[in-house]
């Protein structure tokens, strides 16, 4: 039970990410300088963990997306 009010949680969230990554990403530079790329961190850190903890991740790893940010490696915890 949890886990499908977990999956509608996230789901309009999952849905603009992949919305970002079909139609606008393709079509701008690539600038994300970790990997996995930041969208697909934020996918996996919804799934992974939900909205709460999960969004936040998302939100603190988009933040450091900048040239004075961290790059490299950096899987969802």
């Amino acid at each position: 039970m949890a886990l499908t009010i977990k999956k509608i949680m996230i789901a309009p969230f999952v849905f603009f990410v992949r919305f970002y990554q079909l139609a606008i990403s393709p079509y701008t530079p690539a600038t994300c300088r970790y990997s996995p790329t930041c969208s697909q961190y934020t996918l996996e850190a919804l799934k992974k963990h939900g909205l709460f903890k999960g969004g936040w991740l998302a939100v603190k790893r988009i933040f450091s997306c900048n040239p004075w940010g961290g790059k490299g490696y950096d899987p969802v915890p």
